[in-house]
């Protein structure tokens, strides 16, 4: 009886591997992604293309703003002597365009080594400025194409100054 058994789930094994065997040598029957037009593909490709210079468009913009503001904080702290409540928000505006330019570069932290830490708020302030304009001068020197280390590493450095300010150190 159990020999019958046996028998019986050797013979299923055979067949079920003929089976799949025999399968495997025909195409494959599910329907594969067909081809698409020429035209499609050529719309496509271009919707891209205008995207990625959209985006780069747009990276140049934050860079112009993030000098702007980094001017802003400058002249504001040379006239008050201190950071206004206005000032603040211009700082959390700074910071939030240097994250999404890194990101927009390809960095993601911000392990930057501000080589000669500031030894004061106006110091500073003035090495944001330095900073922000060397970052636009990067961003603009480089094609949508790129990827620049140096402008990822401005990126960390500038959000390491604006961490500084904030915090007063």
């Amino acid at each position: 009886m159990f020999f019958n058994f046996f028998r019986l789930v050797f013979a299923v094994l055979v067949v079920s591997t003929a089976v799949i065997c025999a399968n495997a040598q025909f195409p494959d029957s599910s329907p594969n992604k067909e081809e698409l037009p020429k035209t499609v593909e050529e719309t496509l490709a271009k919707g891209r293309i205008d995207r990625e210079k959209k985006d780069y468009e747009q990276l140049i913009e934050r860079g112009e703003e993030a000098a702007k503001i980094s001017s802003e904080l400058d002249n504001s702290f040379n006239k008050q002597k201190k950071l206004s409540s206005d000032d603040q928000k211009k700082l959390d505006r700074l910071e939030k365009l240097a994250k999404k330019i890194r990101s927009e570069l390809g960095g993601d932290d911000d392990d930057a080594n501000v080589e000669d830490k500031p030894s004061s708020i106006s110091a500073a302030i003035k090495t944001l400025q330095e900073t922000t304009t060397n970052l636009v001068d990067m961003i603009k020197k480089n094609t949508r194409y790129s990827v620049s280390v140096a402008a990822i590493e401005s990126s960390n450095a500038m959000l390491k100054i604006v961490r500084f300010i904030r915090s007063g150190n």
